[in-house]
């Protein structure tokens, strides 16, 4: 009945309801998480929206306020969630989150042991990747934050398949009961190698662990400790390149160069004094250039599988 359940959570549910989750889309850079309560309104520089009539409306649609500006309701994926969560600590973002769920080979069922929880841009993630019938134990030594990112798990519907836990975990190591029990493990802590004994006990034979650090300095301490019991250990950066996408109207048009204005098309109006005014020709392309806001340099992933002893 518990995988039922979390399947219900985590599945997409096409309709808007009362006390649901939704992200307010303005733009790809402005978007905002709001909880749905008849009663309320959203406001930003569009306008004011009422929320009892975002109630019934599919995911997705396209929403006006009073003064006829609009926005975009859209479902919290661990994706957007990424994109609006309160930053509590330094967060992972998409490409090293995509990155990491593939080198550490999750599917629904797998069992992952997490320290530290930080903002949990992660543990979302992860935890869509194991569900419905696995699950993610997430540790932080810092109470306040453990409870803060309990109830962003809660607003998101992934509780149900992510425990969270305060623990110094490199200090104490994992608990004892999850002692060859983990099919993965991920580590983002100051030092990292203190805590890679314990999650070489808690993982299973054959199963990976993946460490994220700002630092070289960190990689390079953390392999040093991994070679005692870890192989295929390998580092990676994850450097991610976005371009925009904007229609603009210029006098060239692709493919054949600039033209005369005169070959141009022009559109006619009339003027307040009967004259006959011709707008200057222009053609609309579709052009790409690099962001001026990409990101650069987030961490070090240092991935390791656990050695077969026989």
């Amino acid at each position: 009945m518990l995988a039922v359940d979390t399947m219900k959570k985590l599945s997409f549910s096409k309709f808007i309801a009362d006390g649901d989750l939704v992200i307010v889309y303005e733009r790809h850079d402005t978007m905002k998480a709001v909880n749905v309560s008849d009663g309320s309104v959203f406001q930003n520089r569009f306008g004011v929206f009422k929320h009892s009539e975002w109630i019934g409306k599919p995911f997705g649609s396209k929403v006006y306020s009073s003064k006829g500006g609009y926005v975009y309701l859209l479902f919290p994926t661990p994706e957007l969630w990424t994109l609006v969560l309160s930053h509590r600590t330094q967060i992972l973002y998409i490409a090293d989150i995509s990155f990491v769920i593939m080198c550490l080979e999750l599917v629904p069922g797998c069992l992952v042991l997490e320290s530290g929880t930080g903002s949990g841009s992660l543990t979302t993630s992860l935890a869509r990747a194991v569900a419905p019938t696995g699950h993610v134990h997430t540790f932080d030594f810092h109470e306040q934050r453990a409870a803060s990112a309990g109830e962003d798990f809660e607003r998101t519907g992934v509780n149900s398949v992510v425990t969270v836990g305060v623990r110094d975990i490199q200090g104490l190591g994992f608990p004892d009961e999850f002692v060859g029990r983990a099919d993965a493990v991920f580590l983002d802590l100051p030092q990292p190698w203190l805590a890679i004994p314990s999650a070489a006990n808690a993982l299973k034979p054959d199963a990976i662990l993946c460490s994220f650090s700002p630092c070289i300095e960190q990689v390079q301490r953390s392999c040093e400790t991994l070679t005692k019991k870890f192989t295929d250990i390998r580092t990676f950066e994850v450097l991610l390149r976005t371009y925009e996408v904007r229609e603009v109207k210029t006098n060239t048009v692709p493919g054949h160069g600039d033209i005369s204005p005169m070959r141009l098309p022009r559109k006619r109006r009339q003027t307040t004094d009967g004259d006959i005014e011709q707008d200057e020709p222009h053609a609309a392309v579709v052009m790409a250039k690099p962001s001026g806001e990409a990101r650069g340099h987030t961490g070090y992933l240092t991935f390791a599988r656990l050695k077969c002893f026989v």
